[in-house]
């Protein structure tokens, strides 16, 4: 059958809550492969909060959904504080991509508990802000940084300076038709940091609506954290599906 929206492959996902240094306790999913062995984590970060991103934002409940089973990745989702979802809130205010620098270094501290591998960051729009600003501070180990349409809009080129010379990835897959920062663009302020990779997907928008710009995201995604899991598959056979 084909591979849908709403398609849930197979996995094991347990509601999980941790807590920041500010004493809030957020709330998430981590998604980890069943019966097998995991290969790779991922933290993704949601959307901007006021503009209605959450942990079940469309591409973050995908690889959720998809990745354990189709590329060996642990995916650990949450909503930032002051969010939320059909998983619950999690507590607190939303901190204008400041305070946020704190759920995401709880994140990736309750993910470093669970002994997993050293995870990649993954961001969204708001989510790669977030990432930009906030991860080297976190005092924790990452494998990369691969950040979904970035408006660079908060990370400021300060915030891109500290990434020179630093050992993880930076890579940036931005939309061609994006609504704040396009290719031609995002390669130039992401020429601040000179390892840094600018990847244009093309016909895609910043929303990366339709399966087609779905299936584009989490293929790069993997072609960084997994590569020998690629092709993703379109199909998925019927009687090894959850949905």
């Amino acid at each position: 059958m084909l591979i849908r929206s709403s398609t849930v492959l197979p996995g094991t996902r347990t509601d999980v809550a941790f807590g920041t240094d500010d004493g809030l306790t957020l709330v998430g999913e981590l998604s980890v492969p069943q019966n097998r062995p995991v290969e790779g984590a991922l933290v993704m970060c949601h959307p901007l909060p006021t503009a209605g991103g959450y942990m079940d934002s469309h591409l973050i409940r995908k690889a959720a959904n998809r990745l354990p089973a189709m590329a060996g990745l642990a995916v650990l989702r949450f909503n930032f504080r002051g969010v939320s979802s059909p998983r619950g809130r999690s507590e607190g205010s939303f901190g204008e991509g400041i305070d946020e620098g704190k759920d995401l270094a709880a994140a990736m501290s309750f993910l470093h508990e669970q002994g997993l591998p050293v995870p990649w960051l993954v961001g969204w729009s708001f989510g790669t802000e977030v990432i930009l600003k906030h991860a080297l501070d976190a005092g924790l180990p990452f494998a990369g940084a691969f950040l979904l349409a970035p408006p660079l809009h908060r990370a400021t080129a300060d915030d891109l300076a500290r990434w020179v010379g630093r050992p993880e990835p930076v890579i940036a897959l931005v939309p061609e038709h994006d609504d704040f920062l396009r290719p031609p663009e995002a390669t130039d302020r992401f020429r601040a940091i000179p390892h840094a990779r600018v990847i244009p997907a093309e016909g895609a928008k910043h929303l990366f609506v339709g399966e087609k710009y779905s299936h584009l995201a989490l293929g790069e995604i993997v072609r960084a954290v997994n590569p020998g899991r690629l092709p993703l598959p379109t199909e998925w056979p019927e009687d090894d599906r959850v949905n």
